[in-house]
């Protein structure tokens, strides 16, 4: 594996961690209204947890977690236009799901 591929994989790993703590910190710091905040961790948390499954393969990990992103970046596009009061933290899921997929589209270039 080259400087380059694991340097981009660390900053896949960072912006994965960063989600994960991002959703705990979300429903946390501002509890949903409608639905029990349960149900919202139950929602958001177990999905980011999926992909540990198949972490000896960190390219994997990765692709099943970018793929994943995309319903976070959805979810936060949606809480930015929506929401005011935690519109920083909907700022923050789509900056960290447009890094983590953003890291993969660098490391299919990379073996090009």
């Amino acid at each position: 594996m080259s400087q380059a591929s694991s340097t981009t994989q660390k900053v896949g790993l960072a912006a994965w961690a960063a989600l994960l703590a991002l959703q705990l910190l979300w429903y946390t710091l501002y509890p949903p209204v409608s639905i029990p905040t349960w149900v919202a961790f139950a929602l958001t948390v177990p999905p980011l947890l999926l992909p540990l499954l198949s972490l000896p393969n960190v390219t994997r990990a990765l692709l099943w977690v970018g793929i994943l992103a995309l319903f976070y970046f959805c979810h936060g596009v949606s809480e930015a236009w929506s929401s005011t009061a935690d519109r920083w933290l909907a700022v923050a899921e789509i900056v960290l799901t447009l890094l983590l997929i953003g890291t993969l589209g660098v490391g299919v270039r990379r073996r090009r």
